[in-house]
């Protein structure tokens, strides 16, 4: 699948793309402020992730502009594994470095959720660490609610980090 929408191009992510998608992932790490990985990851051991997606129930798309360079990444996940999640998903958007901050997180999101239910998905959640509060406030202006607060189960550096969940219906 390609399909443009707006400015961006989306396209389901190749095995060729995943040297991208695990750079523009760990270009995160460092901040502490998007995932809870403390070292960066290898190409390999995202592999299994890589492969549990697919194009009709959990797609993995790669977000470009209209050059067609990679911007970012934007993937759902299975919730919890059980039958009676499945239109429940994970949603995760990650933005190149030299990326952020131009809005195009909102544009992904947007593009998401008009496009959930054509994947079966009618829930989306979202997990979001509590200090990354530009995450936080991109979900809640697209109609995210609080739907869960895990206080301090991460440690970052010697410091406790909470974990928010928010979640929509579409």
């Amino acid at each position: 699948m390609t399909h443009t929408h707006r400015s961006l191009v989306y396209r389901d992510a190749l095995l060729t793309d995943l040297s991208t998608i695990v750079a523009i992932y760990n270009s995160t790490v460092a901040s502490r402020i998007v995932t809870a990985d403390t070292v960066e990851v290898s190409i390999e051991s995202k592999l299994p992730w890589f492969k549990s997606h697919n194009k009709r129930t959990r797609p993995l798309w790669m977000v470009e502009n209209g050059d067609r360079q990679p911007i970012g990444w934007v993937s759902f996940q299975s919730f919890y594994g059980r039958p009676a999640y499945n239109g429940t998903a994970e949603i995760s958007i990650y933005l190149d470095e030299n990326q952020r901050g131009k809005g195009y997180g909102k544009e992904i999101l947007r593009y998401a959720l008009q496009q959930a239910p054509i994947h079966a998905i009618d829930t989306i959640m979202a997990f979001i660490f509590a200090h990354n509060l530009s995450s936080i406030n991109l979900f809640q202006q697209e109609g995210f609610e609080e739907w869960g607060n895990f206080p301090d189960i991460a440690l970052l550096d010697g410091v406790r980090r909470s974990l928010v969940v928010l979640g929509r219906k579409v």
